[in-house]
């Protein structure tokens, strides 16, 4: 069994963790910032891995990522997660089309008109999702 992993706070990091139990930021950074906290007055990784349900893994990367990172690794890193189909000036496009023309169209007769004039093939679902997020 290697050497336990152990961060050691000072005390105005002890406080900014603590601090961040009432600001608003995602409960993921939140948790992270207890787990470091709970790391260093003593807790060993597989406790804290069984207190948040988390993996040993898990609980060793966040460790990691404070030792590297400092606070700013508690964060996810931006460009995770899908990305958009629909670029603005696409949206921006099938709202003047909707406000502008005298016809209306359904979601299915705006995905075709976006793959005719403008070469993008989304399904129905997709528009319909987009313009509705848009209001």
């Amino acid at each position: 069994m290697g050497a336990r992993l152990r961060v050691i706070l000072t005390e105005d990091e002890d406080r900014a963790l603590f601090d961040l139990r009432t600001e608003n930021v995602p409960q993921k950074v939140k948790d992270r910032a207890e787990a470091l906290r709970m790391n260093a007055h003593g807790w060993y990784v597989e406790k804290i891995a069984e207190h948040f349900h988390w993996t040993p893994q898990t609980v060793r990367q966040v460790l990691h990522k404070w030792e590297k990172e400092g606070i700013e690794g508690l964060w996810e890193l931006p460009g995770r997660g899908a990305k958009p189909k629909l670029k603005q000036e696409d949206i921006e496009y099938l709202e003047k089309c909707l406000e502008q023309e005298p016809r209306t169209y359904n979601s299915q007769q705006l995905a075709e008109k976006l793959e005719q004039e403008k070469a993008i093939k989304l399904s129905r679902s997709t528009v319909r999702r987009a313009l509705k997020k848009r209001g």
